[in-house]
Order: structure tokens, then C-alpha cells, then sequence
């Protein structure tokens, strides 16, 4: 067995607000370091909003200026980043993921595939999964929905590519006046165990917390909750929940042989 350090860095994400989000994920990612974590995983579109209309406007290459400033932080820190960015590729603009070793040098970029149809107005639709080599074995890089109940068959492929770890960037949002002591956001519970369960490989999903300012789900607010499996499937971290509740979750991991 190989024991990974992991940080579940729950960053506030402001739409929009590029340099303010990237500077508050640093602050996370210096709290990781200060907790000896060897990865810190980020949440999707950490630096425009996920599903941000200003997305066409604000989204970066990849490598580019965004991606740039997290392998500075990644080899600064001798720390592996895996973080959601908005990625433009010529008039094309994608909701990808990028893992970073500690030489600050990006080791996988992964595109979203299984998008909400209303997010495909602003998102390419990827094309590719793969896993990656680390010091750690194989890491599988994937986000939020691309592991949702009816698309198990993504994580499923990652698997039996030999990943021994799943690090997913998410964003989990509800509708305002979502009351969370009557109605428990728990909808990531059973796709991320079942991927551990069939698997035997730990699951990590980190979401923001923070606004939902544009586009078809103006209003809503991401609240966290993020989430650690064990190889088992057993859930051993837990964020807290609300929009507010920007933090880091450090959870101490076995990745089977």
C-alpha cells in the first residue's frame, strides 16, 4: 500500500473574478503545504465560474497564463495541483482539468465529456480519457458529472486503464432557498462510492463554494460538500456546506498496489 496526503481545497469562486480566485486557491494551496499534503485538488473552473458567460471573454490557453500561475505555485512548493480551468483552444472554449507535478510541469489535461446539455452552449465536449503516471502510480483525472450515475462508464474506463486514484474537479450547486437540514445535499454520495466500490480506488471531489451569477442557473449558489472515498468506497472526508464555507479538508489515503 502507498500513503498519499490529500487537501481538498473548497475554494470561494467569485464568477469572473480571475485574479481574486486564483489568489484565494494560493491560500488554500499554501494551507496544504503548511499540512504536508502531497496533492491538492481544486474545484472546477476555479478561475471564471463554471458555466460563467464571461467564459469566451476570460478563458486562457492551456499552457497560459492561469495554468501558468498554478505550476508556479506547484513547483514553488514541490506540491501536485490538480485543478478545474476554463481553457480556450482557438474559438473553441472547454471545462478542463490540469495535474501538475511538483516541477510545475502539467502531467495530464483532461476536457469535460458528460456536460449539462444547458453548459454545451458555452463547453466543448472532450474527447479523450486517459491516466497518468506518478509517483503514486496511475492517476485518473476527470470532472464532476463525467462521474454522475449515467456516466460511470467513463470513470469505469479510467479504472481499467490501471488508475489506482480518481481527483475530480466539481462545482455542486443548488437553487436558492435550498434548505439543507430538510433536504441534505448528499447527490455525490452513491456515484463516488460506487467507483470505489467497483474499483477498489479512493474518489476525490473537491466543489467551490460561492455565486451562481449567469447563465441558466443564475441564482443558485455552489455550497461545497466536497468529498473523499476510501479504496473501499466509504466516504472519510467531508466538507462542510454553504456558500460561504470556503476551506481545506486534509485526508490521509491508501492506494492499493
Amino acid at each position: 500500500m502507498t500513503a498519499v496526503t490529500i487537501g481538498l481545497a473548497q475554494t470561494l469562486v467569485i464568477p469572473g473574478d480571475v485574479r481574486g480566485n486564483l489568489t484565494r486557491a494560493a491560500e488554500l494551496v499554501d494551507e496544504a503545504v503548511r499540512n504536508n499534503c502531497d496533492i491538492v485538488v481544486l474545484p472546477e473552473c476555479m478561475d471564471v465560474g463554471w458555466t460563467d458567460t464571461r467564459a469566451h471573454e476570460l478563458a486562457q490557453p492551456i499552457p497560459g497564463s492561469t495554468s501558468d500561475f498554478l505550476c508556479a505555485m506547484a513547483r514553488k512548493n514541490s506540491i501536485l495541483i490538480a485543478s478545474g480551468l476554463t481553457e480556450r483552444d482557438g474559438e473553441q472554449v472547454y471545462n478542463s482539468a490540469i495535474l501538475i507535478g511538483r516541477d510545475g510541469e502539467i502531467l495530464a489535461r483532461h476536457r469535460k465529456i458528460n456536460e449539462l446539455e444547458f453548459a454545451r452552449k458555452i463547453y466543448g465536449v472532450g474527447k479523450e480519457l486517459k491516466v497518468v503516471d506518478t509517483e503514486f502510480g496511475l492517476v485518473a483525472l476527470n470532472i464532476c458529472a463525467d462521474n454522475y450515475v449515467d456516466s460511470l462508464a467513463l470513470a469505469d474506463a479510467q479504472a481499467s486503464m490501471g488508475a489506482r486514484l480518481l481527483l475530480s474537479p466539481s462545482s455542486w450547486a443548488v437553487p436558492a432557498g435550498h434548505d439543507d437540514e430538510a433536504t441534505p445535499y448528499v447527490e455525490w454520495q452513491l456515484p463516488y462510492r460506487l467507483i470505489g466500490e467497483r474499483h477498489n480506488i479512493p474518489v476525490i471531489g473537491v466543489s467551490n463554494v460561492g455565486p451562481v451569477e449567469t447563465g441558466e442557473w443564475s441564482g443558485w449558489s455552489c455550497i461545497g460538500r466536497s468529498l473523499a472515498t476510501d479504496a473501499s468506497g466509504n466516504i472519510v472526508s467531508w466538507g462542510s456546506y454553504g456558500s460561504l464555507a470556503s476551506e481545506l479538508k486534509v485526508v490521509q489515503l491508501e492506494l492499493p498496489d
